[in-house]
C-alpha cells in the first residue's frame, strides 16, 4: 500500500494519531540506529584521510581547465563555490556507499518509517491501544487485503467523480437553456416583480458558480430541495418514482437474459441453418421496432381487441407490467441474442475447443465448460451498456403506458426546466449505472481468470 501514493496518503490521514506516534517512535529508533552511528564513523574517518579536500582540489582543477579551454575568464569565487558543492555531493555519496556496504556485511537492516510501522503492527499491545484512534486506517488495510473489496472500493471512488462530472455537465446545460423557469410557470401575465420574487426564492438570481455550488451541496447532503413546479420535495418524489423504473428495467433485463442467451447459443451451434436464419431475422426485427410504436400496437392488440392485459400501468395489478416489460426488453433481447451468437461462433472455432472435442469430450460439456465462459465477456459488456441505456431511456415506454417513473418525471420537468428535479433524477440514474458497471467489472473477473489475476496484482 505504501508504494501507491494515493493509498499511502489515505493511510497517513485516516490513522493520523497513530501515524504521529509511530513517527516519534521512528525518530527515537533512528537516533539509536547502528546504521546512522556507522555513517557518522565513516564520515569522520574519510575526513581524517583528507578525501573531501582531495575531491575539492580535483574539481577546482577541472573547472579551471574548462575555463581556459573555452577562453573564459577565471573567477576564483565562482570556481571555489562550484568545487565546494560538487565535493560535498561526491563526499556524501561515498560516505553512504561505504556505510551501506559495511552495514550489509554485518547482516543488519536500516531503520525506516515503514519498517518501524510494520514492526509495531505485529505487536498485539500496539494493535489494542491504537485500535480506536486508528480504526479507519485498519479498516482501509483490511479492505486492501481482499482484492475484490479493494477493486469495488476503487471503482466506487471513481464512480463518485463520474457522478459529480455528470452533475456539473447537466447543470451547465440547464443553466444555458433558453427556457426561463419563472416565465414558463408564472405565465405571460406575470409581472416583473413576481418573476424577480420567484428567482429570488429559488436562487435563480445568483451567479452560475453559486447555483452550481448549492446544487452540489444539496446532492452531498441528500437535500435536493423543492421542485419549481408544485413545490414538492424532490428527494421524496424521486424515491417514490425511481423504484418503478428500476423494477421495469430489471424485469426487462431478466427477460432478455433468459430468452436471448439460449437463442444465441442455439444459433451459434447451428450456423447458417434455417433455424439460425429465422432466429436472427426475428432478432433483427426486434432491433428495428421503435418502442413507442410497439407499445401502441400491443395496447391495440392485447388491451383493446383481445382485452387480455390492462392498457395502462396499475401498481396493484401485476399484469399491467407485462406489456411495458416486453416492449422495453425487446431491443435488449435482440441485441444480446445477436452478440451471444457472434461471441459463441468466435469461441467454438478456437483451437482449444477443437482439441477438447478431439479428446472425446461430449459437445455439451465442451460447450458449457470451455466455450460459454470465454464467450461471456462481450455479452456482459453489451448487457451493461444497454442496461444503462434502458434505465435512462425508459421514458418513452413509461409515456406510452402512463407509468409514473423516473424517466417520465425527468421528461416532464425538462421543459420548465425544473433544475432540482432533473438533477435529482439524473443523479439517481447515474448512481445506479455506476453500481451496475461495478457489478459488470466483477463479472468479468468471475468469468475470465486473466482479469482476476490482474485484479490480484494491482
Amino acid at each position: 500500500m505504501s508504494l501507491r501514493s494515493s493509498y499511502n496518503l489515505l493511510l497517513l490521514l485516516l490513522g493520523l494519531p497513530v501515524t504521529i506516534f509511530v513517527f516519534f517512535f521512528y525518530l527515537y529508533r533512528k537516533n539509536n540506529d547502528a546504521y546512522y552511528l556507522l555513517v557518522k564513523e565513516k564520515k569522520e574517518s574519510l575526513l581524517i584521510t583528507g578525501y573531501r579536500e582531495r575531491l575539492k582540489q580535483e574539481f577546482r582543477e577541472q573547472l579551471v581547465q574548462k575555463q581556459i579551454f573555452f577562453n573564459k575568464p577565471i573567477v576564483d569565487h565562482d570556481i571555489e563555490q562550484q568545487a565546494e558543492k560538487w565535493a560535498d555531493e561526491e563526499f556524501e555519496k561515498k560516505v553512504t556507499e561505504t556505510a551501506q556496504a559495511a552495514f550489509a556485511e554485518q547482516g543488519k537492516k536500516r531503520v525506516t518509517f515503514q519498517e518501524t510501522f510494520q514492526d509495531l503492527l505485529k505487536r498485539p499491545n500496539f494493535l489494542l491501544l491504537s485500535f480506536v484512534p486508528g480504526i479507519l486506517m485498519y479498516g482501509l488495510i483490511l479492505l486492501y487485503s481482499n482484492f475484490y473489496l479493494k477493486y469495488i472500493f476503487e471503482r466506487l471512488v471513481m464512480s463518485i467523480f463520474v457522478i459529480f462530472g455528470v452533475v456539473v455537465l447537466v447543470f451547465t446545460i440547464l443553466y444555458l437553456s433558453p427556457f426561463d423557469p419563472a416565465a414558463n410557470l408564472l405565465g405571460e401575465s406575470a409581472t416583473q416583480q413576481q418573476l424577480d420574487n420567484f428567482n429570488r426564492i429559488y436562487g435563480l438570481d445568483q451567479s452560475y458558480v453559486a447555483q452550481l455550488w448549492n446544487a452540489i451541496q444539496g446532492i452531498v447532503t441528500f437535500d435536493l430541495g423543492s421542485s419549481y413546479e408544485g413545490n414538492e420535495d424532490v428527494a421524496a418524489t424521486i424515491a417514490n418514482k425511481f423504484p418503478v423504473t428500476f423494477t421495469l428495467t430489471i424485469l426487462a433485463l431478466l427477460m432478455a437474459i433468459i430468452i436471448a442467451i439460449p437463442v444465441g447459443i442455439i444459433s451459434a451451434t447451428r450456423p447458417n441453418s434455417f433455424l439460425d436464419y429465422t432466429l436472427m431475422f426475428v432478432a433483427l426485427i426486434g432491433l428495428s421496432i421503435p418502442n413507442f410504436w410497439q407499445g401502441l400496437i400491443f395496447i391495440l392488440g392485447f388491451s383493446i381487441n383481445l382485452q387480455w392485459l390492462p392498457a395502462t400501468y396499475n401498481p396493484s395489478n401485476w399484469l399491467s407490467m407485462v406489456m411495458p416489460v416486453v416492449v422495453l426488453g425487446t431491443a435488449l433481447t435482440a441485441s444480446v441474442a445477436r452478440m451471444t451468437r457472434s461471441s459463441m461462433l468466435e469461441v467454438i472455432n478456437e483451437d482449444y475447443i477443437i482439441t477438447a472435442k478431439a479428446k472425446g469430450l461430449s459437445e455439451r460439456y465442451v460447450l458449457w465448460k470451455h466455450a460459454f465462459g470465454n464467450a461471456m465477456i462481450p455479452i456482459i459488456t453489451v448487457i451493461g451498456l444497454l442496461f444503462g441505456g434502458m434505465l435512462g431511456g425508459a421514458a418513452v415506454t413509461e409515456k406510452v403506458f402512463n407509468i409514473s417513473g423516473i424517466g417520465n418525471y425527468i421528461v416532464d420537468k425538462q421543459f420548465v426546466p425544473d433544475i432540482p428535479s432533473i438533477l435529482g433524477g439524473v443523479v439517481y440514474i447515474a448512481i445506479t449505472i455506476s453500481i451496475v458497471n461495478v457489478i459488470i467489472d466483477l463479472l468479468y473477473a468471475f468469468f475470465d481468470p486473466r482479469i482476476r489475476s490482474k485484479m490480484k496484482k494491482y
